[in-house]
């Protein structure tokens, strides 16, 4: 299972990767492998306010429907619109071309609750 360590891990299994005071989020790896095949994803609108912690987004696949959780707070500052016509990116790159969206952080003290990457390699055991 890939869990690159450069990143943050939600114990929901989003990720997050910090760049300059926004963050790009997606699922893992190992959550990707989990719903099998996506077929579609909702994404948030770009200007929402989101609180850490809050569904922002849905993923969809032939096998459920997850709701994707914000790791942190802030303001939607941009969507992966290549989902709307290209759904499995997300299976096929989960930490590069199928990211869901970057938001601009709202308060950075709040990563710290966020999981290691060692931490998330143990959670999913």
């Amino acid at each position: 299972m890939n869990v690159p360590d450069e990143l943050k891990y939600a114990t929901s299994h989003e990720w997050l990767r910090q760049e300059e005071g926004q963050a790009r989020v997606g699922i893992t790896d190992h959550a990707q492998a989990e719903l099998t095949d996506v077929v579609y994803v909702e994404l948030p609108k770009v200007g929402e306010r989101v609180e850490a912690g809050q569904a922002v987004a849905v993923v969809e696949s032939v096998k459920a429907a997850s709701d994707i959780y914000s790791p942190a707070s802030g303001t939607i500052l941009a969507v992966n619109t290549a989902l709307e016509s290209e759904p499995g990116l997300v299976n096929t790159d989960a930490f590069g071309e199928g990211w869901l969206f970057t938001l601009a952080l709202e308060d950075a003290s709040e990563l710290g609750s966020l999981k290691s990457a060692a931490e998330y390699r143990e959670q999913i055991g």
